[in-house]
């Protein structure tokens, strides 16, 4: 392996074909224009990894966490969402910097510097994080069906399988084409949430002041396990690991000027993305609290519950509709990149590849047993505490995907010039720190 300038970033030493590219079929494949082009062509030929990122922070899990939070609490954990979401700018940015500056991903560069045993046990440790986000999106895709077209929900779970076929599809038309379905996704769902905001007149004031951080969110023992819920939701560790390995897809130059354009537009691209996730977000906790947290439906703790109720509550037939479209759509594209970030980690951890849908089979198999399980045996409340569940599940993993990313991007010998400068390596491991002592924060509630 070369090593590049040392005014740029010093590379890893590793031995020959150690470290093939992540996700090899579409490396470098989409380029990007010369220097002197404009700032919006070069903004749309970088465009498109943020939004495959963006698509985690509002999976069905989220919809379960947002709309707990919403109708129990009214507006008060949208400060959570606000603070998740800003803390996500910040790390996923930093995943970018990583994948542009090194040629690493996340999960490459935890398998060059930490041995055997340790990277084996961040291995497992993400696997059950795509395995709990793969479980909120069996359910939630199995809840849309039944929703719209009236499939039992244990057989729902069952088709979920299929999606595998969904997966094959696209990636054989090219990566470009991948980005474009999902943000195509993306809009469907913006434009259903923006219908029933106005359908549901949500109390403008109210919504500013949920937007102030409040200190029940800690103190409150209900409140905190779907505040950590909603930060689980929201900022997954496997999305770390796929946004370090997808900006390498651009066609860049490796050398200083453009790694560092790459880091402006990648960052730009991811921020924008995660700004229309927060208004998705916000949008379910504001629905269920101007519907149901105003109603007293504090209750309304699972999807099915609120499709339901949202017809006769906003007078509207289409309210449930748009509610189920939405949900479908959010389902979908959030299994196409957990997909994605199964095939990073097993790849770059482990250095063991297999085909597509060998990867999706095998996490989607894993998913399903427990769902069906549960959907048998408990129905549409266990379901609903099981994708609550899954969110505080990959909120207790991410630290082990945090530290490492800041750990690297702050490592001069790492990044070289692109290390991080001093103030966002504060703002960094402050991120750090509050995740960790939210979660510590929930395992004394849970213990004791």
């Amino acid at each position: 392996m070369t090593t590049p300038p040392s005014d740029t970033a010093i590379a890893v030493t590793m031995t020959p074909g150690e470290r093939p590219s992540s996700l090899p079929e579409s490396h470098r494949s989409i380029g990007v224009p010369h220097h002197s082009a404009s700032v919006w062509r070069k903004l749309g030929a970088f465009a498109g990894p943020g939004y495959l990122v963006a698509v985690g922070y509002m999976d069905p899990g989220n919809w379960a966490t947002d709309l707990a939070g919403g109708s129990a609490f009214g507006y008060t954990l949208l400060s959570v969402i606000l603070l998740s979401n800003i803390m996500a700018m910040v790390l996923q940015a930093l995943a970018a910097r990583l994948g542009i500056v090194t040629g690493l991903d996340l999960a490459q560069a935890c398998r060059t510097q930490y041995s055997p045993p340790v990277r084996l046990a961040l291995w497992l440790l993400c696997e059950l994080a795509i395995i709990a986000c793969d479980l909120a999106e069996v359910i939630g895709t199995a809840i849309a069906l039944q929703l719209l077209f009236g499939i039992p929900l244990v057989v729902g779970v069952c088709l979920t399988a299929l999606d595998v076929l969904l997966i094959l599809a696209l990636q054989q038309h090219g990566f470009r084409k991948l980005e474009a379905f999902i943000i195509a996704l993306l809009i469907i769902i913006a434009g259903c949430f923006g219908v029933e905001l106005v359908l549901s007149q949500p109390d403008l004031a109210k919504i500013a002041s949920g937007f102030i951080p409040r200190s029940d969110v800690v103190t409150n023992p209900a409140m905190l396990y779907i505040a950590i819920g909603i930060i689980g939701a929201t900022v997954m560790p496997h999305n770390l690991y796929l946004h370090s390995a997808i900006v390498q897809t651009r066609r860049f130059d490796r050398d200083e000027r453009g790694k560092r354009e790459a880091i402006r537009f990648a960052t730009l691209d991811s921020s924008i993305a995660l700004s229309l996730a927060l208004f998705i977000n916000a949008a379910i906790l504001i629905l269920a609290a101007s519907t149901f947290h105003a109603a007293g439906r504090t209750d309304v703790a699972h999807i099915q519950y609120a499709h339901a109720l949202l017809a006769p509550l906003l007078g509207a037939s289409a309210a449930s509709t748009l509610f189920a479209i939405a949900l479908l759509a959010s389902g979908q594209n959030s299994t196409i990149t957990a997909t994605l970030a199964g095939q990073v980690v097993m790849e770059g951890f482990l250095n063991l590849r297999l085909r597509a849908w060998q990867r999706r089979l095998i996490t989607r198999l894993i998913a399903i047993v427990p769902a069906v399980a549960v959907a048998s045996f408990y129905g549409v409340s266990g379901t609903a505490k099981l994708l609550v569940l899954s969110q505080v599940i990959l909120s207790l993993q991410l630290p082990f995907a945090v530290v490492p990313l800041v750990r690297f991007t702050s490592d001069a010998k790492m990044m070289g010039r692109f290390v991080n400068p001093v103030w966002l390596q504060a703002a960094a491991w402050l991120i750090s720190a509050i995740i960790i002592s939210l979660n510590l924060k929930l395992l004394i509630n849970v213990v004791f």
